[in-house]
């Protein structure tokens, strides 16, 4: 019941609101119920799961079995990004794992519109991402069908790495697109998001914050979930 209250309040966010979604790829897996509570205790408002399957991506991270347990341990909204080559195959794991929004990448090897059909039949919100070499152009068929864009700000597969400010130009791209045909969905930063970097992707259009290292790792992960909330 608290999960669907939860779904409710999120659905109604316009992209106004700042949105901090701390990467669980950043937390001490060797006990990660206490980290994704300590994160929701700390403030963050999603908690973002990178899946990853050494195919899309050269590094290889967790699958549905841990999505699960995250959903066990808190009632916190699960932002779960598929860094996988077939997510049409996998999703349906991800879904009866306790995903709230599941987000493809537009580069992975599935029918895209059909894909984010299928999530959003599920009852979630749909997310599409791209990597920083992917043109805006790619996308642009399917922004009518998401509730939220993931302008990857580094190269996909690693935690740990510096923000890219070449794709600023991107999220304001996304950012001017929506506004022209009256959309709505969120548009999500992932990679090298401290307080400096959430205030450049905010001033370009941003409003959904993925950060990982400079929340997990902060001597105070309160603090630093506020700065970037602020930034």
């Amino acid at each position: 019941m608290l999960r669907g209250s939860v779904c409710v309040v999120i659905a109604k966010s316009t992209h106004h609101d700042r949105i901090v979604a701390p990467s669980l790829l950043a937390a001490d897996f060797s006990k990660i119920g206490d980290e994704v509570r300590r994160a929701e205790a700390a403030g963050a408002d999603w908690m973002h799961l990178d899946v990853m399957d050494g195919h899309f991506v050269d590094n290889i991270s967790f699958g549905p079995a841990v999505v699960d347990t995250v959903n066990r341990s808190s009632p916190i909204f699960l932002d779960v990004h598929l860094m996988i080559s077939r997510p049409d195959h996998f999703l349906q794991r991800f879904i009866d794992a306790g995903a709230d929004l599941i987000t493809v990448h537009v580069e992975a090897d599935h029918d895209v519109a059909e894909t984010l059909g299928r999530i959003r039949a599920a009852g979630l919100q749909a997310g599409l991402a791209l990597n920083p070499a992917t043109p805006i152009a790619a996308v642009e068929p399917f922004l009518g069908e998401i509730d939220l864009l993931l302008c990857m700000t580094v190269v996909p597969g690693f935690g740990g790495q510096a923000f890219m400010p070449e794709v600023l130009e991107k999220i304001s791209a996304a950012a001017a697109l929506r506004s022209e045909a009256g959309h709505s969905f969120h548009i999500e930063v992932d990679g090298g998001i401290d307080a400096g970097t959430a205030a450049r992707c905010g001033s370009a259009g941003a409003n959904v914050m993925v950060a990982g290292s400079s929340t997990f790792r902060a001597a105070d992960m309160a603090a630093a979930i506020a700065a970037i909330r602020s930034a």
